[in-house]
């Protein structure tokens, strides 16, 4: 694609964002689309998100597990950006206008927090936990800009990984004196429960899926950064949420995250 296309498709990601609406599928309208023109189009996308004063404070990787591979028929991982606009508090009522949200889903996962930088491509999990200061419970509110989730790989990396939101527990864990992979999640939707995992759904362990994001990125020269927030992708099947909802997760060893849904 040229820079004007990939500038146009950027723009246009950031309007249904906006103005809170869905897109035909880009693959569907330019079949030709490669992974590379869609991680260019995520920067336009970012960059218009920058441009308002958004800040990028750590990245993140999806359908990173079978369970969510299956339910979106995308058969590997996406990776994307976290802004400070993207944040919001544990235990706190999440507006759909206020954030523009169109279609979200819940995924319950685990956040690490670096203690220090990390440049791929080389990366391993061992190396990521050596480099981990935290890990805490974490929430992704994904949300397509991509009309009733009808994406293939190129759709969501161009779309930012689909992210919409995300809120972190308030519990903070020494990764070290804890088991990642054997790590069990609970999900409950309006008290319910909506899903169950382990830590070991993401790529067989989570340092691993976070050592892949630092490789994929570095292939771009995309550091990780000290400080920074990675989200290691779902260990269930993504919930669907409307106004009303609660939802609230457990993570067996790190804590727990709950949210409120309000139009």
């Amino acid at each position: 694609m040229d820079a004007h296309l990939i500038e146009a498709l950027g723009d246009e990601l950031f309007r249904a964002l906006s103005e809170r609406h869905s897109l035909a599928p880009l693959t569907s309208r330019y079949p030709a689309i490669s992974l590379d023109d869609a991680y260019r189009i995520s920067l336009r996308f970012l960059q218009r998100r920058e441009a308002l004063g958004e800040r990028v404070i750590g990245k993140k990787i999806g359908v990173t597990s079978r369970a969510v591979q299956e339910m979106l028929d995308v058969h590997q991982p996406d990776f994307g950006f976290l802004t400070d606009r993207m944040q919001v508090a544990d235990a706190s009522d999440v507006s759909f206008a206020a954030y523009n949200l169109v279609q979200p889903r819940a995924e319950g996962e685990i956040a690490f927090i670096l203690g220090e930088d990390l440049h791929g491509p080389g990366i391993t999990a061992d190396d990521v936990l050596a480099a981990s200061e935290w890990v805490l419970p974490c929430f992704e509110i994904v949300d397509s800009r991509i009309e009733n989730w009808q994406i293939r790989i190129q759709d969501t990396v161009a779309d930012n990984a689909s992210c919409g939101v995300f809120a972190l527990g308030q519990q903070r864990v020494n990764p070290r004196e804890v088991d990642l992979a054997k790590v069990e999640l609970q999900v409950l939707k309006n008290g319910q429960p909506a899903g169950s995992g382990l830590g070991s759904a993401v790529q067989g362990h989570p340092c691993a899926a976070v050592a892949w994001l630092a490789n994929t990125l570095g292939e771009f020269g995309i550091p990780f950064r000290k400080g920074e927030i990675i989200l290691s992708g779902a260990l269930a099947p993504l919930v669907p949420v409307v106004p009303g909802d609660e939802i609230s997760l457990t993570l067996s060893g790190l804590g727990d995250s709950r949210l409120r849904f309000v139009p």
